[in-house]
């Protein structure tokens, strides 16, 4: 077990593009959900739309939590893709 997480860390210190990858997935979902979160923080609603306004928010902030975890998701199996190549190059298999 010990010497699998020695060479997954080995691995992984020397592929960039993983690292990358990992990276941006975690900030494209942190950024979207910030961003999604200030957006719907600025809708207002008038006249007889008032009364969906909290309706309206709390389904446009799924609506961003999923674009969140797709960025996140892709992101993920591309760092993932890239670290099987990895270790095919380092390793041989």
């Amino acid at each position: 077990m010990k010497a699998w997480f020695s060479q997954f860390l080995m691995i992984l210190s020397y592929s960039k593009k993983t690292q990358w990858a990992v990276v941006i997935g975690l900030v494209s979902y942190v950024g979207v959900i910030f961003l999604g979160q200030y957006l719907v923080a600025t809708l207002t609603l008038t006249g007889s739309w008032k009364g969906l306004e909290e309706v309206i928010r709390s389904k446009l902030l799924h609506r961003y939590d999923k674009v969140a975890l797709m960025f996140l998701i892709l992101f993920w199996i591309a760092a993932f893709r890239c670290y099987r190549k990895d270790k095919l190059r380092l390793y041989g298999g």
